[in-house]
């Protein structure tokens, strides 16, 4: 597994499952990326607002606020940065497209770390 030709970001990662952003963080510290993650969108706010991040990946379906919401706020703050969604469910997004009004790219659950590594690269590159 080759490591990719973009530089290294710190990135945000949101799911509220912890196997899947323990995964996660893994793959993307191999890539050498700098990751801190959070299990709910509250969280997630908080540390957005103490620290700077280049990018932000979120699952959809979270208690409270779901992943959309959580990339509109991101996006009130700072409306240029990325934001990743990851999802079981992106029939939803398929059918109704205006839920993906914060987020830059979409993932589909199960995903290899190929989808992640061209979706992070499309995301920062734009």
């Amino acid at each position: 597994m080759s490591k990719p030709h973009f530089p290294r970001k710190k990135i945000l990662v949101v799911d509220d499952e912890p196997s899947v952003y323990e995964t996660v963080k893994m793959l993307l510290e191999f890539d050498g990326h700098e990751v801190v993650t959070a299990d709910n969108a509250d969280d997630a706010l908080t540390l957005f607002d103490q620290g700077r991040f280049d990018l932000v990946i979120t699952d959809y379906t979270m208690p409270g606020m779901k992943g959309d919401e959580l990339a509109l706020a991101v996006k009130a703050r700072l409306p240029g940065l990325p934001v990743i969604m990851i999802t079981a469910h992106a029939e939803i997004f398929k059918s109704n497209p205006t839920l993906l009004a914060g987020v830059d790219r979409l993932v589909s659950k199960p995903f290899h770390l190929a989808d992640l590594r061209d979706a992070i690269q499309k995301a920062v590159t734009r």
